[in-house]
Parts: C-alpha cells; sequence; structure tokens
C-alpha cells in the first residue's frame, strides 16, 4: 500500500471544512489499487483489497459519491502521444490578478497542470508541447501575453518519471 493517503481512523470526526467521512485502511488500498489501475473489475478489486465484492462495490460507490473519486483516465505516455517537450513555467504576476490569469491559464493549450504557489513565484505550469518552437510560442505569445503576467521562467525536462517510477521520456 502507498503512503499517498492521510492516515484516519473509521471513528475519527470530521475535521472543519470536511465534506467527507475519513478514510480507513480498506479505502486506502482501494484508492491506491485504483490508481495503479483504474480499468480493474469489482470482483477484481475486492480480492485484491481482501473484502467481499458487495462491500467493495459499496465502497467504491461510496467514494465516488463522497467526491474523493472524481473520475476515471486513460494516462497517456507524452512521447508517444507527439508532445515531446515537457516544461516547467514560474510565473510571478501582479498582486491580485490571479484569478483572472488562472482563468487565462487554463485556455491555454498543452499546458496540463496550473499550481498556485507562495513564495519567490506565483504560480507553477507543467506543460507538454510537440517541440520546442510551440514551447516558445506558449511561452512568448500566450503566457506573456496575459493580462497581470509580470514575467516567466522555463525549465525544460530532460527526463520523466511518474510516482510509481515510469520513465517516460
Amino acid at each position: 500500500m502507498g503512503d499517498n493517503w492521510p492516515e484516519t481512523n473509521p471513528g475519527d470526526t470530521l475535521p472543519p471544512g470536511r465534506s467527507a467521512r475519513p478514510l480507513d485502511d480498506i479505502d486506502r488500498r482501494i484508492l491506491d489499487v485504483l490508481t495503479r489501475d483504474a480499468r480493474i473489475s469489482v470482483r477484481t478489486l475486492a480480492e485484491r483489497v481482501h473484502v467481499s465484492r458487495s462491500n467493495a462495490h459499496a465502497r467504491l460507490d461510496r467514494l465516488i459519491g463522497d467526491g474523493v473519486i472524481t473520475g476515471f483516465r486513460a494516462e497517456i505516455d507524452p512521447r508517444k502521444a507527439g508532445l515531446d517537450t515537457s516544461a516547467h513555467i514560474a510565473l510571478s504576476i501582479e498582486q491580485n490578478s490571479w484569478r483572472t490569469v488562472a482563468a487565462a491559464l487554463r485556455q491555454v493549450p498543452y499546458v496540463v497542470h496550473i499550481a498556485l504557489l507562495s513564495g519567490d513565484h506565483d504560480a507553477l505550469l507543467l506543460v507538454r508541447a510537440p517541440d520546442n518552437a510551440t514551447l516558445r510560442h506558449l511561452v512568448l505569445d500566450r503566457v506573456q501575453r496575459i493580462e497581470g503576467v509580470r514575467h516567466t521562467r522555463t525549465w525544460l525536462c530532460f527526463e520523466e518519471y511518474d510516482a510509481n517510477g515510469a520513465h517516460w521520456a
């Protein structure tokens, strides 16, 4: 089992602002299994987490209903999908412009992740583009022209690994 899920006990009360029930060990095992293979059958899921099929099905429905599981997606190998250039782009933005900047960034093609930060930079993007020319256009003609963006700093990724150690580039 991975260490990605917070420790809780079934009898724990919800902390202020939390809208879902705490996760127990079985819930965390279900999430670990689904993170590795979301196409798994409920029967196989039940076998892997050592519960009955009906228990696995009920827990899966609850995790979806509580919003813990928000969807099931295909994982794409960026290089095999023609996205050979990956980069992280840090942005410094004008104070109080983060809402409009974030909305504009969601419209920029090839941006796969946006994080608003504290510290030296205000936002960090993960971009996967077909090539360096596309990346250059994206940074200079799209991102830097967004109202509220003061400046950017770009780091090219030479190699990438997912959280499980799979090599992408």
